[in-house]
C-alpha cells in the first residue's frame, strides 16, 4: 500500500520535473548546435586578395568559374533590363526572390511570364513564404493557370514548424541557362525609379554570361528540389557555356550541416586578408563580435575601412539600425569609418576589397544571414568591376553623414539603453 501511494504521488512530481526541465535541455541543444556552426575563425596569410580566389572558393565550399561576363545594374534599371532578358527567353526561365508585394512591378512581371510560357517556355517561379505573403492570390493563381509552375518556400504551416526560421533570402533569374541575375532586387513597386525620395530603394544587381551561370543555376535547384522533388535536367537548363568574358567568379552559398555557411567564410576571409581598402555597402550592418574584431585589426595593420548603411529614418526597418547602433562605438574607436545614406534605403549588399576583389548578392552582413537564410553571394576578381563598384561607393558618399569616434561617444544615456536592448532583442529573433 506505501509503495502504491509513493508511486501515484512520484509520477505527477516527474512530469512538472519533465517539463521544468524540457527549456533548458531544448536551450542546450540549440546552444551546441550554434556553436558548432559559429567556431571561431582564424587566418595567417600575407598574399593579396587578387591571388587567393581558388583559396576563398576552396573554403567556402565553391567552384571557381573562368571566362565571364559581369554587367552592373542600378536601381529601377535593373528591371527594363530583366523584362528584355525575360521576353527573349526560348526554353527556360527559373525565377526566384526573398519578396513580392502586389503592386505595378508584380502584375508586369505576372504578365511577361505568362506570355513566356504561352510560348513554350517552362516557366518555375520559387518565392519565399513569408516575404511573399503580399504577392497576392490573383498573381499565383494567374500564373499557375497559364502553367507556371510556382513554389512558396516554407510557407506558415504545421509541417514547415521545424524549418520556419529558414528563409529563402535570394533573389535571382536564370534564363535558358545561359543568363544569370543576381542582386539585391525585390518585386516591390518601391524598387522602381532611380531612389530619388523616402518612396524609393537604392540597390544594384548584376547580369552574368559565361560558365557561372551554372553555378547560380544550381543554387536555384537547391530548394527547388528541396520543395517539389523535381530534378531538371537537359539543354534547357545546363547548356554548354563557352567562355564570354575574361572575369573569375565563384558563387558562395551553401549552407554546410554543422559548419560555417559558405557566405560567412567568405567575408570574413576577404576581411583578413586585405591590405589597402574595404568598402562595405548593407542596409543590415549587424556584425558579431568576431567581424568587428577583424574590420579593426584590418584597421590596425593600414587598411581603410568604410562602412555604409541607410538612416534610421529612411530604412524599411530603424529598430534593426538602432540595434547596429550598439556595435558602433567599437568600429569607430577602432578606426573603421562609417557613413548614413540619407535619401532612401540603402539595399545594396557589396563590398570591395583593395579594388580588386568584390562581393555581391542577397547577404545583408549580420548573423541571420550568414548562418541563418539561404542567400547567395558572387564572389568576383576583377579590377574593373572592383572599380565600378568603389565609384558607386564615392557617389552614395555625397549623400551621407559620416560618424566621428569623439561624437558618437557623447551620445546620451537613453540612446545607448535603446540601441542595447534592441540589440538583445535582434539577437533573440
Amino acid at each position: 500500500m506505501i509503495d502504491l501511494i509513493t508511486t501515484t504521488v512520484s509520477l505527477p512530481f516527474i512530469a512538472v520535473l519533465g517539463l521544468m526541465l524540457l527549456p533548458v535541455v531544448l536551450g542546450l541543444v540549440i546552444w551546441s548546435i550554434r556553436s558548432h556552426r559559429d567556431p571561431k575563425l582564424s587566418i595567417d596569410c600575407d598574399r593579396p586578395v587578387s591571388e587567393l580566389l581558388p583559396s576563398l572558393a576552396g573554403l567556402s565550399q565553391g567552384t571557381v568559374y573562368e571566362g565571364n561576363s559581369v554587367e552592373l545594374f542600378e536601381n529601377g534599371a535593373f528591371f527594363e533590363m530583366m523584362f528584355d532578358e525575360i521576353r527573349a527567353a526560348r526554353a527556360s526561365i527559373h525565377f526566384e526572390t526573398f519578396l513580392w508585394k502586389d503592386g505595378q512591378l508584380g502584375q508586369r512581371l505576372v504578365e511577361a511570364l505568362i506570355e513566356r510560357r504561352r510560348a513554350g517556355v517552362d516557366v518555375r517561379v520559387m518565392v519565399d513564404g513569408n516575404g511573399g505573403k503580399k504577392m497576392g492570390d490573383e498573381a499565383r493563381r494567374r500564373l499557375r493557370e497559364a502553367g507556371c509552375r510556382v513554389v512558396m518556400h516554407h510557407p506558415t504551416k504545421l509541417r514547415h514548424i521545424g524549418v520556419v526560421n529558414d528563409r529563402d533570402h535570394r533573389k535571382l533569374v536564370v534564363i535558358d541557362g545561359r543568363v544569370a541575375l543576381v542582386g539585391g532586387h525585390c518585386i516591390v513597386d518601391s524598387w522602381l525609379g532611380n531612389a530619388e525620395n523616402r518612396e524609393r530603394v537604392r540597390d544594384l544587381a548584376v547580369r552574368l554570361r559565361g560558365p557561372v551561370v551554372h553555378g547560380v543555376q544550381s543554387v536555384f535547384s537547391e530548394n527547388w528540389v528541396e520543395d517539389t522533388g523535381e530534378l531538371f535536367v537537359g539543354d534547357a537548363f545546363f547548356p554548354r557555356l563557352e567562355p564570354c568574358g575574361g572575369v573569375s567568379l565563384h558563387v558562395a552559398s551553401v549552407k554546410a550541416e554543422g559548419s560555417p555557411p559558405a557566405v560567412k567564410i567568405l567575408h570574413h576571409l576577404a576581411v583578413c586578408v586585405a591590405k589597402r581598402r574595404i568598402r562595405i555597402q548593407n542596409p543590415y550592418f549587424l556584425p558579431d563580435d568576431e567581424a568587428i574584431e577583424a574590420l579593426c585589426k584590418a584597421v590596425a595593420r593600414g587598411v581603410d575601412v568604410r562602412v555604409m548603411v541607410p538612416s534610421t529614418d529612411a530604412s524599411d526597418m530603424p529598430l534593426v539600425q538602432h540595434a547596429a547602433h550598439r556595435n558602433f562605438d567599437k568600429l569607430l574607436e577602432g578606426g573603421v569609418r562609417i557613413f548614413e545614406y540619407q535619401t532612401c534605403l540603402l539595399h545594396q549588399k557589396v563590398m570591395t576589397v583593395d579594388g580588386h576583389w568584390s562581393a555581391i548578392g542577397s547577404s545583408n552582413f549580420d548573423d541571420r544571414s550568414f548562418e541563418t537564410n539561404d542567400e547567395i553571394t558572387l564572389s568576383v576578381c576583377d579590377e574593373t568591376f572592383a572599380t565600378q563598384l568603389e565609384e558607386v561607393f564615392e557617389r552614395d558618399s555625397r549623400r551621407c553623414v559620416g560618424f566621428k569616434a569623439e561624437t558618437w561617444a557623447q551620445r546620451g544615456v537613453w540612446p545607448r539603453c535603446r540601441d542595447n536592448v534592441l540589440h538583445v532583442f535582434n539577437e533573440v529573433l
